[in-house]
């Protein structure tokens, strides 16, 4: 407490930086945008109801997520991990595709933390209910609009993308599939 009174007093104008720099650390902003393209017919799967990217139109990266917590708020998505499915390319921890009939997810790309959490399990809580969830790959929050994106957008940095299965054991009806505020966490 007598060395934040120091500080305030003696030093206000880098005590007020400090503090800037503290709560900037704690906090996830956009770290960039990137320049959409129509794709070319059928190279947008909208199976789940995906967004295809739009000429011309600027979507918004970012290389954070939220910052974690023992029970993390995020938004559940719905994504096909099965080849020609709306997820793209083979999933990144293991380049291979995955049933949808397996509790399996994406992480944007904050959380997915360069790998770190891949083929580990998360808890997601949602809907009065939880699933223990393997995570395969990356909801790409720095890239979109291309092949390997199934020329989708880049995803938000608070996502887990997940597979239908994630959304039956939520006890989700199928018409409420698509998007849906959870916590999720890290199994022990």
């Amino acid at each position: 407490m007598k060395k934040q009174v120091i500080c305030w007093t003696v030093f206000p104008l880098l005590c007020i930086l400090l503090l800037f720099l503290s709560v900037e650390a704690q906090t996830c902003s956009p770290s960039g945008k990137i320049k959409g393209k129509t794709p070319s017919p059928g190279q947008c799967n909208q199976e789940n109801d995906s967004d295809c990217c739009k000429d011309g139109k600027w979507y918004t990266t970012y290389k954070c997520s939220p910052p974690l917590s023992s029970q993390m708020k995020a938004t559940l998505t719905l994504n096909s991990f099965e080849r020609d499915g709306d997820g793209g390319a083979p999933s990144e921890c293991d380049n291979q595709y995955h049933s949808d009939d397996d509790p399996v997810v994406a992480l944007s790309t904050g959380w997915y933390n360069n790998g770190k959490r891949c083929l580990k399990y998360i808890n997601i809580h949602g809907n009065g209910k939880s699933v223990r969830a393997k995570v395969v790959d990356e909801c790409g929050s720095t890239m979109g609009c291309d092949s390997d994106h199934d020329y989708q957008p880049p995803c938000p940095n608070n996502i887990v993308d997940a597979s239908k299965e994630v959304w039956k054991a939520l006890g989700v009806p199928e018409n409420d599939w698509g998007e849906m505020d959870i916590y999720w966490s890290d199994t022990d």
